[in-house]
């Protein structure tokens, strides 16, 4: 007899449902899993037997088929544990075939029939949604997180006699609802502060122009500066994530298996700041069956990069594509698969290899060649794609031991939001929409120059020699600043600053 139940799987972030055909014939007793399964579901023979059993119920002692269609799409995972067990029951009579349609089922199957949560949850959840069935049954731990998809049944459960029970109708499954705002405020957590800071004020402005914009930023100076402090406190100045945003960073969190168990749903903008001796495919995503890297973990959210200049070169150059585009397409062989990637990036580097070239309380001991090959690690079109260079100097003793405290978070976040509501205004109500992101055509739009400020800008391409790309950053900057200021148009101050924001282009031209 043949019978069918669904199950899913997750390729990237996209979720492919799977017919999960069972045929029981008379024969020696084998058990054969087809369909292109990996490991994980070929090993699921034995759990599943061994479930079964404990649960109460017989285990055919036929020759016992599973094929898993469509059969060239690669099918990984222990999540298709459940719906081969329904398709075995059902094939024995335990359960109606016809109860089963309609229906996903997604979990992986103790020995002693307990239901275990899978990874990737959310993203399967909304492709039922989009298919149009009815709903699907998942682990208790995974309920939450698949509830967040509205219009769908999900039904939680805890062991294998609670799925029978449900489709023969002797204990009926409720649906689980979850209240999304409630989620949304649970997944807050509270952000450092800037007023923690002691001085640096100059490299604090530059993080509030770089939140305001979405610009990329680079941070020199010593160690012990505070640039790991200021890098770990601007998501407390970025805007709030908006639900769809929380929603779709949930779902890159959910397929690399990083959701903590008591929170389902990613309210906070995500700070990623990944070992200088990350591989490639740690950086940008890969694998055999590729997973999201850190640059997608920091999607709608902040890439920290310390000691930028340690990183291997391969890794850094990576990143050059996706920060221009916002995804990372990665191609294998069997498959091909693109993670969104639209992120901050910031980076601190020592100004040389000791770390205190210019510092008057250190001598640095490094020579002008070693000076020089550290900086050109960082190649010039990387560099170029990051708007914002900024010095971040030692804090003076009096500054640390100072009563005063700086301006807090809160403050800050506001002018960011006003700047961004500008924005938002700016590009036609699109939320997603930074200055930062402009095209060339809105560049020539909304960052027209008076002739003071493009002599200003002129001046500055010939003594630094800056690239055109370089040209583009300081009049994105220029347009953020002067969003900050609330100002129409940009004027020479807008575009003296946002020139002093390129340090690293002075340093290596001095």
């Amino acid at each position: 007899m043949i019978v069918k139940s669904s199950g899913a799987t997750v390729i990237g972030i996209d979720c492919h449902l799977v017919d999960v055909e069972v045929d029981v014939s008379h024969g020696i007793p084998h058990f054969s899993t087809v369909g292109l399964p990996d490991a994980a579901v070929r090993e699921s023979k034995d759990r599943i037997r061994a479930a079964i059993r404990n649960s109460g119920y017989p285990f055919p002692r036929h020759h016992v088929t599973v094929n898993l269609a469509p059969a060239d799409i690669r099918k990984e995972g222990t999540g298709f544990d459940l719906p081969i067990s329904m398709s075995i029951l059902a094939a024995q009579g335990i359960v109606q075939p016809e109860t089963l349609h309609g229906y996903v089922f997604m979990g992986e199957l103790s020995l002693n029939g307990t239901i275990k949560g899978v990874q990737g949850v959310l993203p399967v959840a909304q492709e039922v949604r989009r298919s149009g069935r009815p709903g699907i049954v998942v682990a208790r731990e995974n309920a939450d997180e698949a509830a967040m998809v509205e219009g769908l049944d999900v039904l939680p459960v805890d062991v294998l006699s609670d799925v029978v029970d449900g489709f023969t109708g002797t204990r009926p499954i409720a649906p689980h609802r979850v209240d999304l705002d409630a989620l949304f405020r649970e997944g807050l957590q509270p952000a450092l502060d800037f007023s923690e800071i002691r001085g640096q004020e100059q490299a604090k402005r530059a993080m509030e122009v770089a939140a305001a914009g979405g610009h990329n930023i680079l941070m020199i100076g010593p160690p012990g500066a505070g640039k790991t402090m200021l890098a770990q406190r601007l998501p407390g100045i970025l805007p709030e994530l908006t639900l769809p945003e929380a929603i779709e960073t949930t779902k890159i969190f959910s397929v690399a298996g990083l959701l903590e168990r008591n929170r389902s749903l990613v309210g906070m903008r995500p700070f990623r700041s990944p070992h200088h001796t990350v591989s490639d495919a740690g950086m940008v995503g890969g694998g055999q069956q590729p997973r999201p890297g850190e640059i997608s973990l920091a999607h709608h959210g902040v890439l920290f990069l310390d000691e930028l200049p340690e990183f291997r070169k391969n890794v850094l150059e990576a990143l050059r594509q996706p920060m221009e585009d916002g995804v990372i397409t990665i191609s294998r062989s069997a498959v091909s698969t693109t993670f969104p990637a639209r992120f901050m990036l910031v980076a601190a580097m020592n100004p040389c290899p000791c770390g205190f070239l210019g510092e008057t309380r250190r001598h640095c001991r490094c020579s002008a060649t070693a000076v020089r090959n550290y900086q050109s690690r960082i190649s010039g079109p990387l560099l170029d794609r990051i708007d914002l260079h900024i010095e971040v100097p030692a804090v003076r003793h009096r500054e640390l031991a100072g009563g005063s405290q700086g301006e807090n978070s809160a403050a800050i976040a506001g002018r960011v939001r006003s700047a961004r509501m500008l924005q938002k205004e700016r590009f036609g109500g699109n939320t997603a929409a930074t200055n930062a992101r402009m095209d060339n055509g809105q560049i020539r739009r909304f960052c027209s120059l008076d002739v003071q400020s493009r002599h200003l800008l002129e001046m500055a391409m010939e003594k630094l020699g800056l690239s055109a790309r370089a040209y583009t950053r300081i009049l994105k900057t220029a347009r953020t600043i002067a969003d900050l200021a609330e100002a129409e148009s940009i004027d020479p101050s807008h575009v003296a600053e946002a020139i002093q924001y390129r340090s690293l282009d002075r340093l290596v031209q001095s």
